[in-house]
């Protein structure tokens, strides 16, 4: 009798191994082979010797067949037709990626390396023989055993068990022991006819080749190659980018390589995202990239363009518009409150410079906002600086064109690690949106949610990846389409020392800088900026509807406006002695205005003290009485003087400005208030008794500037920065005393900054200047100068005051070293006290301190000196004059951007290296030597179940270190030079560790659709879209079922095939209607979605580990 083997109450396996034992040779034949699965009789094959008579002879039946091959094939059965060769082949290929596909599924594990390492060897020894019956399908499952045994010479299974692990014991089956001699015989014949069938290939080599470029290869991959992977893969998105989109060739040619990758990537952002946030480094071109990213899209989806731009900068976007051609206009900032609602649709909206509106509370922030969310497909950010203070800025910049619960397809990792389930149903924030990666203070999340919308690159990167180096000059350069070259001036930086010596009465910045100035400030109510904090409580008569309104919005101010104001008071003492004392004075005569209101029972003047005020950048003056002030016949030195000029100012306030300002009786306020004015006025007041009246010619400051303009450089042109109006006119004044000429000053006030900027700067504005126009050799200039000008007729850029964070003093440097700039060196001086740095760091410790004590929020645009980040380093160097202190950093360079620059530098000469890399397989393994012992793990690059990219780095106890693409993309560089080491013996399971943590966490990340650049998402929406074009019209029959389809790619996953399958459709281009067609016919083979809502998403597909050990 036949034994049964069910694999439930006998197993086959033990079986075949035990007749395998004494067996000389076997012949096998299936319908699958897993290659894994053969360790299960690799030691039982192994002992033989190989060749004819000593060896397994395995026929494979089951093909996994493209479906048209498929259909092709059962056809051709019905009909009694014969296979072609070029059927053969093709069939023979899919075999082989099917073979090749198996090796990368599931975890890797030191058993099945070794044993695929094995299965190698027996294959090239002839110890196991492999071919593939193509004549037709073959689901057969019989295994032959071949035995010196008289009675029983041959011992066959036959039944349902495939070569696999689970086959041949894991899995319930039905197979049956033969040994009766001519049962066996006729079962040799049968497999002896189809192993010599014509159309029974041997694969046999290509199993082995298969197995030694894969990732259980016995040869050591270089570690840089797993790097240049993990390049390729991140840049993937960047580099479709570059072959999808066509410039205009006249754009094309002018834009330089850096700037034409930009602009192709932006492209792939805008059509995929909606929005992008073109943020290179000033000095680099993001104007003329934006217009070329203009004229592309309004190529492409027949469009028209909205710039919105500062009013300084209106005069240069007009000419770009009309010099190329640009369908649209131009519209000042300045007027979007009043125009935007009435202005007809475009479909693309460029916000320049829109670091400005980070402030969601202002008045023209909304107004845009709306404008996009109702007219606009694709919005373009330019900035140079989209993180200013907080991550909470650039949140507020892509809110521009995202709305707050947006799925984004990713989530702020690093923040969430540290939160449990309960924390986050507590905060109920959805963790895919803009709003969650707003609650983290995490860099590495920001950097993770902004590789989806940033283009941005510095200098020293485009240097790096698409200059040429000239080693006469010691210089990058980049070359323009006429072979003219752009050098790469080098910034220098220069610090004018000036002495402070508080022990000295005839030293005005010493009396300034004191520690009783500084406390006096510190202690400042001042009331006019927290006026709701004097409300009478129950005021009589109560507040009626206009004054209720005003009232409600003094609440919106509070603290934050506090340290404001406070902050700028201390900006302005840093800028010059000057322009404090006119700000003390102001805020004396404006107390005096409230206190003139209040003795006389008279109406109060309220202005502006919140919204669009606190995104000025040059804030000099609040909303009272800016040129009424001018009306002194002479200094104010005593209470009376001041409250003389406050009764007479009040007086035009109520005729001639009335209109400016909201008036609220006085009976809505307590005592405390006009308390708290007189306070504040006397302690200013005395402050400007004790210092007497500003002395130019005392000023050392002002005398050192006097000698760099009339002495130094008295022939150059100098571009002079100050962060206060009052300072820029100043200093106008006393160059002009002094005799210098062709200078210019130019502030927030100016009409026409633009046209001084064309002036100071002809060449590099292709301007001619009108006859009657002298060129201007000194220009002084607020920030208002600081972005979007071309400047580089200049080299030199002085800093008479020293903002709160050393960006603003690299952007002012970009004004003048830009693309073009004829000179070698650009030299950057900056002002500070003589006895060093720590001076001005100690002024603002001080300052921080006494804000902290109020609690109230630091009152600037720029992080704090930037002490919190540890950077106090950086102010040391520039006060040494240390090369390199004000070039840009690395690390603010775009994922995608700094991927690509890895892959193209590495492979544009090496077509060798590129196919090298591009040919590793999945799973792909190599090691390096960790930096530290510590440091020692592993990096997983992984692709999720909906086709988004997951990286993660674990340590050698498998603990999750990072998930961040950059510092793990960062953490693999080396060199092509840098040797294989052999890997841990947990590697695999550091692989693994890492896997699951991705797995668990990737149902929370990608949502329903998954990622955005997954093909489900890409083709959820575009089948959505084309529906809703469709429904209700005689298009719409043919694929009736779209609707249900589309609701089960919602709820489901898709299949491996299916993913596959759209993907390559996907980047085909395949039309909306013929995706339809294929997705329900997907749908109708049941290989679209898996709908099992108990099973697991299927594992992320590993893509390559590379590990790190201990040298």
């Amino acid at each position: 009798m036949p034994r049964i083997f069910d694999n439930i109450g006998q197993t086959l396996l033990p079986a075949l191994q035990q007749t395998l034992a004494v067996s000389t040779r076997s012949d096998f034949c299936v319908g699958y082979f897993n290659l894994r699965g053969w360790k299960s009789l690799d030691a039982e094959v192994g002992r033989w010797a190989g060749g004819t008579g000593q060896q397994c002879r395995l026929l494979v039946g089951m093909q996994r067949l493209e479906e048209a091959d498929l259909r092709a094939a059962l056809l051709r059965a019905e009909r009694g037709e014969q296979l072609d060769n070029a059927t053969a082949r093709r069939m023979r290929e899919q075999s082989a990626k099917a073979f090749r596909d198996q090796l990368t599924w599931g975890y890797p594990t030191a058993q099945d390396e070794a044993a695929l390492r094995r299965l190698s060897a027996q294959l090239k020894a002839g110890k196991l023989v492999v071919k593939l019956h193509l004549r037709h399908t073959l689901h057969a499952k019989l295994y032959l055993c071949f035995r010196n045994d008289p009675i029983s010479p041959i011992v066959g299974y036959l039944g349902s068990s495939n070569l696999t692990f689970s086959g041949l014991s894991g899995q319930g089956e039905l197979n049956v022991d033969v040994t009766d001699n001519l049962a066996t015989a006729e079962l040799v014949k049968w497999f002896e006819d189809r192993w010599a069938d014509r159309w029974c290939l041997d694969i046999t080599a290509e199993l082995a080749a298969i197995i030694d470029e894969s990732w259980a290869r016995p040869d050591p991959v270089p570690p840089y190659h797993i790097f240049l992977k993990m390049a390729w893969h991140l840049s993937e998105e960047a580099r479709d980018s570059q072959t999808r989109f066509k410039l205009p060739k006249k754009l094309g040619d002018e834009l330089f390589e850096y700037q034409r990758a930009a602009v192709l990537v932006a492209a792939g952002h805008l059509e995929k995202r909606g929005g992008v946030l073109l943020g290179d480094v000033v000095g680099l071109g993001k104007t003329f990239m934006a217009t070329a990213l203009a004229r592309l899209m309004e190529d492409r989806h027949d469009l028209q363009t909205l710039i919105l731009c500062p009013p300084n900068l209106r005069p240069m976007w007009e000419d770009y518009r009309s010099r190329y051609g640009l369908r649209g206009q131009v519209m000042s900032l300045g007027k979007v409150i009043d125009e935007l609602p009435q202005l007809i649709r475009h479909r693309l909206v460029i916000v320049d410079e829109s670091h400005n509106l980070r402030n969601r509370e202002g008045r023209r922030y909304a107004a845009i906002r709306e404008y996009i969310a109702q007219n606009a497909e694709f919005t373009v950010l330019l900035s140079a600086t989209p993180f200013n203070k907080e991550f909470g800025d650039v949140a507020n910049q892509l809110r521009l064109f995202l709305a707050e619960d947006d799925d984004l397809g990713v989530r702020p990792e690093r923040w969430l690690r540290d939160l449990t389930a309960e924390d986050l149903a507590e905060l109920q924030i959805n963790p895919k949106t803009l709003r969650a990666f707003e609650s983290s203070p995490f860099a590495d999340d920001w950097r993770d949610l902004m590789r989806l919308f940033l283009v941005r690159r510095t200098r020293s990167f485009i240097e790096k990846h698409y200059a040429t180096f000239d080693a006469a000059r010691d210089r990058y350069y980049l070359t323009f389409a006429d072979g003219r070259r752009a050098y790469f001036p080098k910034r220098e930086p220069r610090t004018i020392k000036f002495p402070i010596n508080p022990g000295d009465p005839d030293d005005q910045y010493g009396l300034l800088f004191s520690s009783a100035v500084v406390d006096t400030i510190g202690n400042l109510h001042l009331p006019r900026y927290g006026l709701q904090k004097y409300l009478h409580a129950t005021p009589q008569p109560p507040p009626d509807a206009k004054e209720a309104a005003v009232l409600a919005d003094l609440n919106r101010a509070g603290k934050r406006l506090l340290g404001y104001v406070k902050t700028n008071l201390f900006k302005r003492l840093e800028s010059s002695g000057h322009s404090f004392l006119l700000s003390l004075e102001r805020h004396v005569v404006r107390n005096h205005i409230l206190l003139h209101a209040l003795d006389q029972g008279l109406p109060l003047p309220i202005g502006t003290q919140f919204g669009d005020t606190l995104d000025a950048s040059d804030a000099d003056d609040e909303a009272l009485a800016l040129e009424l002030e001018n009306t002194s016949n002479g200094p104010l030195l005593t209470a009376a003087d001041f409250a003389a000029r406050a009764a007479a100012l009040y007086r035009l306030l109520e005729t001639t400005q009335k209109e400016k300002f909201r008036w609220v009786r006085p009976g809505l306020f307590s005592d405390a208030l006009a308390h708290d004015l007189r306070e504040d006025a006397e302690a200013l007041r005395t402050i400007l008794e004790q210092t007497g009246t500003w002395k130019p010619d005392h000023d050392a400051k002002l005398a050192k500037l006097l000698r760099l303009v009339g002495k130094k450089h008295k022939n150059e042109k100098l571009l002079i920065f100050s962060q206060f109006a009052d300072t820029v006119r100043y200093l106008d004044g006393e160059l002009h005393r002094a005799g210098t000429k062709a200078v210019r000053a130019v502030t927030g006030e100016d009409p026409d900054p633009t046209g001084a900027a064309w002036a100071f700067s002809p060449r590099s504005n292709r301007r001619n200047l009108p006859a009657a126009t002298d060129e201007i050799r000194v220009l002084l200039a607020t920030d208002i100068l600081s972005e979007g000008q071309n400047l580089q007729d200049a080299a030199i850029v002085v800093n008479f005051d020293l903002p709160w964070a050393i960006i603003r003093l690299i952007q002012r440097a970009g004004r003048v070293d830009r693309i073009g700039q004829e000179a070698l060196t650009v030299t950057c001086y900056t002002f500070l006290p003589a006895d060093g740095v720590e001076k001005i760091i100690h002024l603002r410790d001080r300052i921080r301190g006494r804000l902290k004590q109020s609690e109230e929020i630091l009152g600037t645009d720029e992080a704090f000196f930037e002490e919190d980040k540890g950077k106090t380093k950086a102010w040391h160097d520039l006060f040494n004059e240390k090369s390199g202190s004000l070039d840009d950093r690395d690390d603010e360079v775009d994922l995608g951007s700094f991927a690509l620059g890895i892959w193209q530098d590495a492979t544009k000469d090496n077509p060798a290296l590129k196919q090298a890399v591009e040919a590793l397989p999945e799973v792909v393994y190599s090691a390096k030597a960790a930096p530290a012992p510590a440091a020692s793990g592993a990096l997983v690059f992984l692709r999720t179940a909906e086709g988004s990219n997951a990286l993660a780095r674990v340590d050698g106890a498998s603990h999750l270190v990072s998930e961040s693409p950059r510092a793990i993309l960062e953490a693999a560089a080396c060199t092509p030079d840098t040797p294989a080491l052999s890997r841990a013996e947990n590697h695999h399971e550091l692989v693994s560790a890492a896997t699951e943590a991705v797995l668990q966490e990737q149902p929370a990340i990608t949502g329903a659709l998954g990622s955005r650049s997954g093909p489900k998402y890409k083709v959820y929406h575009r089948l959505k879209e084309y529906w809703a074009g469709i429904e209700d019209t005689l298009f719409s029959k043919p694929v009736e079922e779209l609707p249900r389809a589309l609701e089960e790619m919602l709820r489901g996953h898709l299949t491996e095939y299916a993913r596959d399958t759209l993907s390559r459709e996907l980047r085909q281009g395949l039309p909306a209607e013929h995706l339809a067609t294929l997705v329900l016919d997907l749908r109708k083979d049941n290989r679209l979605v898996l709908l099992d809502d108990s099973a697991p998403p299927p594992p992320p597909q590993i893509i390559c580990s590379l590990g790190l050990r201990p040298a």
